[in-house]
């Protein structure tokens, strides 16, 4: 209060204005330089990278399923969509709902699928750098192993998919990521948007969906720990290095294809119902 005057709260935004929110939010987006963009794109990468180390430490070290740990790691995982959110960077996954502007004939289509080429990419690089930085440091050493041993399992599940698997997954983690940013546009407060996003990236985490950006980061984790270690490694975590012999290069591909389709599918059918909802008409976005 540095005038003297009580603090006045702002109540959070209701859902169709939510919706005029998210709408503004999203055009925002296209309208920025590419080379701005990439930049952007290449920390939401890494920021996602940062929550999969939290995943794969909090996973670490379990024996069969654990329904609680699941959810921890969940909660641990959203502190990368956290950093997207409140640092501000472009994730791909997230920007699928660029679809409402297509639909609202704001956006031409050469415009959408280059900004996702650009996001897509900056991804990559992000999820990459940090995934090389993480083995690198030993950072998968800890606990004897345990969290590389995590991260050679959550490979090795995620690559052992097949292709309509990973589409159906890929749509139902997308549609709970794009729920998430939506509920951000209607909190006003940073401790708001956190806790509204938390929710349900932890749910998507937990149920074992797959997100592309996510994928970005845990399966090249795994490739390399399979890559670099040494009899330390496989002594201190009792696992057989002839059990992970199907994690590769194509298998890696062959995800990041499928649930990238699945994604860009979940992100537009969650773009779809808010357009419908609450932006077909031009008096309802305000505009």
């Amino acid at each position: 209060m540095p005038d003297g005057k009580p603090d006045v709260l702002v109540a959070d935004a209701k859902p169709p204005e939510a919706a005029r929110i998210a709408l503004d939010y999203l055009g925002g987006k296209v309208k920025k330089p590419t080379s701005e963009v990439f930049l952007l794109a290449v920390l939401a990468g890494a920021f996602i990278a940062f929550g999969s180390i939290l995943y794969l430490v909090v996973s670490a070290g379990g024996d069969g399923f654990s329904g609680p740990q699941h959810l921890l790691a969940g909660i641990g995982f959203s502190v990368g969509l956290t950093l997207v959110t409140v640092a501000g960077a472009e994730l791909f996954t997230g920007d699928t709902m660029l679809v409402i502007h297509r639909l609202r004939h704001t956006l031409d289509r050469g415009t959408m699928w280059r900004f996702w080429l650009v996001v897509y990419g900056g991804n990559l690089v992000g999820a990459l750098l940090v995934a090389v930085l993480f083995v690198v440091a030993g950072g998968h050493m800890p606990g004897e192993g345990a969290v590389g041993l995590a991260a050679l399992e959550t490979a090795r599940t995620k690559m052992g998919k097949g292709a309509l698997q990973l589409v159906a997954s890929g749509i139902l983690a997308n549609m709970l990521v794009c729920l998430a940013v939506w509920v951000t546009q209607a909190a006003r407060t940073v401790p708001g948007k956190i806790l509204a996003l938390t929710g349900p990236i932890a749910a998507f985490v937990a149920a074992g969906f797959e997100h592309s950006v996510a994928n970005m980061s845990i399966l090249p984790m795994g490739l390399l720990v399979k890559a670099t270690a040494g009899s330390e490694f496989w002594t201190g975590t009792g696992a057989d290095p002839t059990a992970f012999a199907t994690l590769g290069f194509w298998p890696l591909v062959h995800n990041l294809v499928f649930v990238t389709i699945g994604n860009t599918v979940g992100g537009g059918l969650i773009g779809i119902a808010y357009w419908f909802a609450y932006l077909r008409r031009p008096e309802q976005a305000g505009h």
